[in-house]
C-alpha cells in the first residue's frame, strides 16, 4: 500500500512513523511534512490547504491511501476532492468536518443525537453575549465558533477577560462549566461502524499544574489507569455511535477520525467538543503503543469495510509524550534555535515546529517537538520521556514537568 500523509506537524510525524512501521504499507510520502517526517516518508513541496493539488499530487503519486491530518485542510474540502479522483482517502468530508469546524453546529447534532453536553447559547452581539454570560456565571467557558487551532476557548473566572474574547470573535458559543477530570477519546470510523481507541488525557496550559493559557497541549499520555471501568463502552454508546448515525442520517456522512473531548463531571460524561482528526500530542502516544497495522485500519475507514477489518490492539504498558515549546510560546514563537540531542535520543522525537536550516535543526513553531517514550507502566514511561527531554537542548526551550505526575 502506498499511503500519503498530509500536513506539517507532530500528529503527521507521528502517523507517518505508524504508517512507516505496517507491514502492508510499501511507501509512504507526505505533504508538505518536516524534517523528522523527512526521516520516514518522501516530502512533496504542495500546499495542504489547496484540495486541487493535493489531489493531483496523490494521482499522480499513484497512492493507495491519503490520510489527512490537520482540521483546516479538512473543513476546506481535501478530502472531497481526493474522493472525487477515485483515491481512498483517511478524513471526514468538509460537511461533516464541521463537527469541528463550529461549535454551534457540533451542538445542533449533539442535541438531535441526544448526547449528553454542556448547556450553551450561541452569541453574536455583545447583548447576547453578556446575557449568556451572566445566565451561566463564573467559571466562564467562552468557545471561538470557528477554528482556532486548539487555542479557541477561555475558561476564567474574570467576567471582563471572558467578555473581551467573545467580542473578538464574530460568533462565539458561551456554556456551562463542565468540571471533573477530562478525557480524550478518538475513535476510527467509516460512517457506519466505530472503533474506540483506549482513552488518552493531554494537558492544555501551558505550566505546571495547569496555570497560564490555553496552548495546543504540552504533552499527553495513555492509558489511564482511573478512568471509570466501561468508560469506553458508555462513550461509544451514548456519544460516538449516536453522532455517526446523526451525521448519516443528515446526509453528512463522517469517515475518518472522531474526537470526543469528554468530562468526567459528577453528573456523569459530558462532551465538552468533538474534533474531526486526530489530536496533537495524543496521536504520539496512542500510536507508540497501537499494536495493529495502522494503514490497514484507516484503508478500510476509508473504504466503507471496518466492519471486516479487526478492531484496534494495543500493546502492553504505557506511553508518555512531553512537548518542548519554543520561547514566548504560546503568545508568539521564536525561530532559528539550534536544537541537539534529537538523532540520538532514546525516545522517539516527534518534530512539530522545526526546519533545516545550513543543515541545523531549528526551531520553526510554538510547539517544536513531543519526547515520547513507551515504559512497563505511566511511571515508567514518564521517567524514559523525562530522560529524553532533558538530553534535548535550544535556546528558549519550555516545557512542563507535571506530564502524567503520579499516575
Amino acid at each position: 500500500m502506498k499511503t500519503l500523509v498530509i500536513g506539517t506537524g507532530g500528529r503527521e510525524h507521528a502517523l507517518a512513523l505508524a504508517l512507516a512501521r505496517d507491514p502492508s504499507v510499501t511507501e509512504v510520502h507526505a505533504a508538505p511534512g518536516n524534517p523528522g517526517i523527512a526521516g520516514v516518508a518522501t516530502l512533496h513541496d504542495v500546499d495542504p490547504m489547496n484540495p486541487a493539488a493535493v489531489a493531483d499530487l496523490a494521482a499522480a503519486l499513484d497512492v493507495d491511501l491519503v490520510v489527512v491530518g490537520p482540521e483546516a485542510p479538512l473543513v476546506a474540502g481535501v478530502a472531497d476532492a481526493v474522493r472525487e479522483r477515485g483515491i481512498s482517502c483517511f478524513g471526514p468530508s468538509a460537511e461533516a468536518a464541521q463537527l469541528e469546524g463550529s461549535k454551534a453546529f457540533a451542538k445542533d447534532v449533539m442535541a438531535a443525537a441526544e448526547v449528553p453536553t454542556a448547556m450553551a447559547h450561541v452569541c453574536t452581539t455583545q447583548d447576547e453575549i453578556e446575557a449568556a454570560l451572566d445566565a451561566f456565571g463564573a467559571p466562564y467557558v467562552v468557545k471561538d465558533d470557528g477554528l482556532a487551532a486548539g487555542k479557541g476557548v477561555v475558561v476564567t473566572e474574570d467576567r471582563e477577560v471572558a467578555l473581551a474574547h467573545a467580542l473578538a470573535c464574530e460568533r462565539v458559543v458561551i456554556e456551562e462549566f463542565l468540571d471533573g477530570p477530562e478525557v480524550s477519546l478518538f475513535a476510527i470510523t467509516d460512517g457506519t461502524t466505530v472503533f474506540p481507541l483506549q482513552p488518552a488525557q493531554d494537558f492544555k496550559r501551558i505550566g505546571d499544574g495547569d496555570a497560564g493559557p490555553n496552548t495546543g497541549g504540552m504533552g499527553a499520555y495513555t492509558p489511564l489507569p482511573w478512568a471509570p471501568d466501561g468508560l469506553v463502552d458508555e462513550v461509544l454508546e451514548r456519544v460516538l455511535q449516536p453522532t455517526v448515525d446523526e451525521l448519516a442520517r443528515r446526509g453528512a456522512t463522517f469517515s475518518g477520525l472522531l474526537y470526543a473531548g469528554l468530562a468526567l463531571t459528577k453528573r456523569g460524561t459530558k462532551v465538552i467538543e468533538f474534533n474531526a482528526r486526530f489530536g496533537d500530542p495524543e496521536t504520539q502516544p496512542l500510536m507508540a503503543l497501537l499494536d495493529s497495522p495502522l494503514g490497514v485500519l484507516l484503508k478500510a475507514a476509508a473504504d466503507g469495510t471496518l466492519h471486516q477489518t479487526e478492531p484496534p490492539r494495543w500493546k502492553s504498558g504505557a506511553a508518555v509524550a512531553v512537548v518542548m515549546a519554543s520561547a514566548g510560546y504560546p503568545e508568539s514563537s521564536r525561530s532559528g534555535d539550534v536544537i541537539t540531542g534529537v538523532s540520538d535520543n532514546p525516545c522517539d522525537v516527534i518534530h512539530a515546529g522545526t526546519a533545516l536550516v545550513d543543515g541545523d535543526l531549528v526551531t520553526a513553531g510554538g510547539r517544536v517537538l513531543a519526547v515520547t517514550a513507551v515504559g512497563d507502566d505511566v511511571a515508567d514511561a514518564r521517567a524514559k520521556a523525562y530522560r529524553g527531554v532533558a538530553a534535548v537542548r535550544f535556546d528558549g526551550a519550555q516545557h512542563r514537568t507535571d506530564i502524567a505526575a503520579g499516575i
